[in-house]
């Protein structure tokens, strides 16, 4: 509480420091979202640089006025693992923007649907599985959407990281896309 009132001194109201930047490797490419107060520390520590800043706003500290981040860069290239995105309900649903893959209605309790039912051969991948609402995942039941008169609206699909990135920020700084939308 003390920091934070410090923080108020300032001009930086409670929780303005959590607001969200995008960082990149040396590449540009995205690799994750961070807080204000992260990026700051990591330009201090000279371990990443401005690439956009917000003109508007500032971060003033006894000694020294910062720039307010929007995107940063890290100075060094860090070689990043593929990122695979865990199969999980929670996914599958964020993948599927929250709407039956039948009907596209997202004001219904969602279920899991495999497309090719598990007694059929169907396994469960990204491929093979999607949103659906309880209505058409009856009316499916253990049969093909062929076969229970249902057509897909989205093509299932492996998703990326940068997929999940976008997804994740609710409302995005303009600044933003055209590092997200090249991938």
């Amino acid at each position: 509480m003390l920091k934070e009132a410090k923080f108020e001194r300032y001009g930086i109201e409670n929780g303005a420091l959590n607001a969200k930047v995008l960082l990149l490797n040396q590449s540009y490419e995205p690799l994750t979202i961070c807080n204000v107060k992260k990026a700051i520390i990591l330009m201090v520590l000279g371990k990443a640089e401005m690439v956009v800043d917000k003109k508007d706003k500032v971060i003033r500290s006894v000694t020294e006025n910062f720039p307010w981040p929007s995107i940063i860069k890290l100075n060094t290239y860090r070689k990043v693992p593929y990122k695979k995105i865990i199969l999980t309900r929670k996914n599958i649903l964020r993948r599927d923007g929250h709407k039956c893959a039948y009907c596209g209605r997202g004001d219904l309790t969602l279920t899991i649907d495999h497309i090719i039912p598990k007694a059929r051969g169907g396994e469960d991948t990204w491929e093979n599985l999607v949103a659906a609402c309880l209505k058409c995942n009856n009316k499916k039941g253990n049969k093909t959407p062929e076969d229970a008169g249902l057509s897909l609206r989205l093509k299932p699909y492996t998703p990326n990281h940068i997929m999940f990135i976008r997804n994740s920020l609710g409302r995005m700084d303009e600044t933003w896309k055209s590092y997200l939308f090249q991938s």
